[in-house]
């Protein structure tokens, strides 16, 4: 009798897990595509299929005229580390308290031993680190791309606000790449370009330019039209260029691979631009961002799309690309593949503390009008950013500044405080220069927009509108970080006698387990994880190795024989 009981139960887990595994199987008979992220990092519309004709980029040409480009997306965040964690979840930052820049060294894990003690040292001096703590259901969304066979690679960039899950990725490394696959596998795969970063405007001054040294280059009216000005700026477009050459390596990379016409390719960058009053910044120079997504056999090629893309959606969007049906809680709607949503009247974006400084705005646009909502109107636009003083042209400005030498247009970044409302009409005022809040005609309007962004902050429960310790003490309420309880590993008899196999189980909420099979005392590394979702054959000899993690919770490692 206990024999078939035990037989009964084995029979129940596992036609639970084939169903769960069902449902995210690709809702299509046919062979799912390939997905391929290209991410350029801090850089606004800059390029000749949106207007930007400066420099040529013959690869990216390519890809929007035998793709889709799309003119109205935007980033949640004007910086990369609350992006990210939207891109990762599909969830807004400020929902998972995620939108402070940054929350810790979470740029790569684990960590090369050089900036491992660089944080040591700054959490010495008094830095805190922590991580977003999500709600238990949210997961990294390329979870449920392997669970449906996707074999998914980032290379390398993370940065999501919180350490990955094992389950997250195939491989993350500076090595990961989809030609890792088994033969016949879907791939989803991300490769980040670091060169159009806003670093590399100093740390390349001294590298040979892939543009003329004389080159005519626009410069925005709240930037200063000096040399030094002009220099910087010529850096970021041949940055531009040099980027546009390593997107055409993973393009030939596809073509050679007889993979083209099998992968959707999307192109775009993780928030505005790298210049002062772009990254960081709540306006269009902060959040806006070019994308062109290339379709197999070139579907819809040449044409363009302007509605409303928030990164939130970038998620679901991949999900419905590859047949699987997103998950209720995503706060983003798929805008193409399987499950498209209906076009999205709004998009929203949060400002907070960025390095060590502390500001609080939100924002919601329309296909026109940015409104903004200072909630510390009494400080000023500007924020100091260490970081950013490195940039020639950040110290021109200084400079500009303290002779009285700036424009009006210049000077309205550094104005000693701010109005407590802002509204801009972009089709006429690209730059937003021009506060029209106070206009009699558009007070509908305002109060339109208004209205959607309080019901956006109370809908989503804004995290980062309390005080960042008020924040920390809600996600610890221990007073540190949670830890992902010991999962439960339970070696049984196979019902059919042929051997032994682990059920595991863990008790935190929303934890994930990823699983290896390895040599007694073997050392696994941080690629390859399984995810473990139906009981797992032993094999003798071996060790079965389980981590069970929940995001924003310490991880924890067991081992079985």
């Amino acid at each position: 009798m206990k024999s078939i009981r035990q037989a009964l139960v084995l029979f129940l887990l596992a036609f639970a897990f084939f169903s769960f595994n069902q449902s995210e199987k690709p809702n299509s008979s046919e062979k799912p595509p390939n997905i391929l992220w290209l991410v350029a990092e801090d850089l606004s519309p800059y390029i000749a299929a949106f207007g930007d004709s400066t420099v040529s980029t013959p690869n990216l040409d390519w890809l929007a005229s035998e793709g889709v480009v799309y003119e109205n997306v935007f980033s949640p965040s004007p910086v990369c580390a609350p992006s990210r964690s939207a891109l990762a979840t599909g969830m807004y930052p400020t929902q998972m308290g995620a939108n402070h820049m940054r929350t810790g060294p979470w740029f790569m894990w684990p960590l090369p031993p050089a900036a491992e003690k660089m944080f040591e040292q700054q959490e010495k001096d008094g830095a805190r680190f922590y991580e977003a703590v999500p709600a238990p259901e949210v997961k990294m969304f390329t979870e449920y791309l392997r669970k449906a066979g996707y074999y998914c690679t980032n290379n390398s960039k993370e940065d999501y606000q919180f350490r990955r899950t094992l389950t997250a990725w195939d491989e993350c490394s500076p090595q990961a790449h989809w030609k890792n696959r088994k033969e016949g596998q879907p791939f989803f795969a991300m490769k980040t370009f670091m060169v159009t970063h806003e670093s590399q405007i100093w740390a390349k001054a001294k590298d040979s330019l892939w543009v003329d040294e004389d080159l005519e280059v626009p410069v925005p009216p709240y930037l200063p039209n000096t040399e030094v000005a002009k220099k910087d700026i010529r850096r970021m477009y041949s940055n531009i260029k040099e980027m546009d050459a390593q997107v055409g390596e993973m393009i030939q990379e596809l073509k050679d691979a007889g993979e083209l016409e099998n992968t959707i390719i999307v192109w775009f960058t993780d928030h505005g631009g790298p210049l002062p009053r772009q990254k960081r910044l709540i306006y269009d120079s902060g959040l806006q961002v070019p994308m062109i997504i290339r379709y197999p056999n070139k579907e819809r090629a040449g044409t363009r799309e302007d509605r409303l893309i928030s990164f939130v959606d970038f998620a679901p969007t991949a999900m419905s690309m590859a047949g699987i049906e997103p998950p209720a809680y995503m706060n983003g709607k798929a805008f193409a593949g399987s499950y498209e949503a209906k076009e999205r009247e709004y998009i929203y974006a949060a400002s907070d503390r960025y390095d060590e400084s502390t500001d609080a705005l939100r924002a919601v646009r329309d296909s026109r009008y940015l409104y903004v909502r200072n909630f510390k109107p009494e400080l000023p636009r500007f924020l100091h950013v260490s970081y950013r003083d490195q940039m020639p042209i950040m110290q021109e400005l200084y400079r500009l500044r303290d002779e009285g030498k700036l424009t009006p247009e210049q000077a309205l970044w550094f104005a000693e405080t701010k109005p407590e409302e802002e509204l801009y009409d972009t089709w006429n005022d690209p730059h937003q220069l021009h506060d029209i809040a106070g206009e009699a005609a558009l007070q509908a309007k305002k109060t339109e927009l208004k209205k959607a962004l309080e019901n956006w902050i109370s809908s989503t429960n804004d995290l980062n509108l309390i005080p960042e310790d008020s924040l920390l003490t809600k996600i610890w309420p221990e007073g540190h970080k949670p830890q992902t309880a010991t999962p439960e590993i339970k070696k049984v008899a196979k019902a059919d006698g042929s051997g032994s196999q682990f059920i595991v189980t863990c008790s935190t909420p929303g934890a994930t387990l990823a699983y290896k099979i390895v040599e007694r005392g073997g050392n696994p590394d941080n690629q390859h994880w399984n995810i473990y979702h139906k009981p797992v054959d032993a094999v003798p000899g071996k060790e079965f190795v389980v981590v069970a993690h929940r995001i924003g919770y310490n991880p924890i490692e067991i081992r079985h024989e």
